[in-house]
């Protein structure tokens, strides 16, 4: 295979996948990695990538990147509703309990799928469920706020703040105060990144902080994201892998971001 050709499938891959490693792409074209580096060098002066250390990425994947949480929706859709279906199995069905909802496309994706589990089991019930029984959701998100709202049988509590128009949330110290003062038994996060090393990050401080905030709050901590997150690191970090319990996406993650779960002791579950 000429070296052409071969940067170019490096560029397909990359551009479908977000990233690549250097490791995985000489093991796909079985050459050296001094090749598959010199490769990416030659990618990167034409920009058609960007590297980054272990690899490479697409040119626009920069730290501070973010779609808005509009965009986010559209995206990888399918993936997105399978990491939701496997979250819902967490929350209890009888409504007992407190949960946590991040701000996101995939944890909006879960408010949808628990609000028409909802609605099935009240029209089952013929009625409202009994007093005593709803479930607390506690969300800093308008948009998960908004399809949760009215549900019978759901107890829904609104973190304040500074909204965010991008991602549509409250941020700031206010709503990092209210995260402080609670304790849900489980909280879905969303993540920009997850990386090995880096740990769980995002592009904006402010969303960080509110994030931390609910890392430290919960007594359990469940992240869902989808394979475009996987091996990515963004500019602000958030969590390190101990501080979590279970990630779960759609693919399974690398090798070197495998065994750095493992290690953190995460269960991993792939939709």
């Amino acid at each position: 295979m000429f070296a052409e050709e071969r940067q170019q499938l490096i560029v397909g891959l990359v551009s479908a996948r977000g990233r690549a490693s250097v490791t995985d792409l000489a093991e796909r074209f079985s050459i050296t990695t001094e090749t598959i580096r010199r490769d990416l060098a030659a990618l990167e002066a034409s920009g058609s990538v960007r590297r980054v250390h272990g690899g490479a990425v697409s040119p626009d994947r920069l730290s501070t990147t973010e779609e808005s949480i509009l965009e986010r929706t559209v995206l990888r859709q399918p993936e997105k509703t399978r990491i939701a279906e496997a979250a819902l199995t967490l929350i209890p069905q009888d409504h007992s309990g407190s949960v946590l909802l991040d701000a996101g496309s995939s944890t909006e994706a879960l408010a949808e799928l628990l609000a028409s589990r909802t609605a099935a089991a009240r029209t089952a019930a013929a009625g409202a469920p009994a007093a005593g029984t709803e479930l607390v959701v506690i969300t800093h998100a308008l948009p998960i706020a908004a399809k949760l709202s009215g549900e019978p049988g759901i107890a829904l509590h609104l973190l304040g703040g500074k909204v965010r128009g991008l991602t549509q949330a409250a941020v700031g110290q206010s709503t990092v105060e209210a995260a402080r003062r609670i304790r849900p038994d489980i909280a879905f996060l969303g993540t920009n990144g997850i990386h090995a090393a880096f740990g769980l990050s995002t592009p904006d401080p402010e969303e960080a902080a509110v994030k931390a905030a609910f890392v430290q709050s919960a007594r359990r901590i469940v992240v869902l994201a989808d394979s475009s997150k996987l091996d990515a690191e963004t500019l602000v970090q958030f969590a390190s892998l101990k501080d979590l319990d279970t990630l779960i996406t759609d693919t399974k993650p690398s090798q070197a971001l495998a065994d750095a779960l493992a290690e953190a002791g995460v269960e991993v579950v792939v939709a």
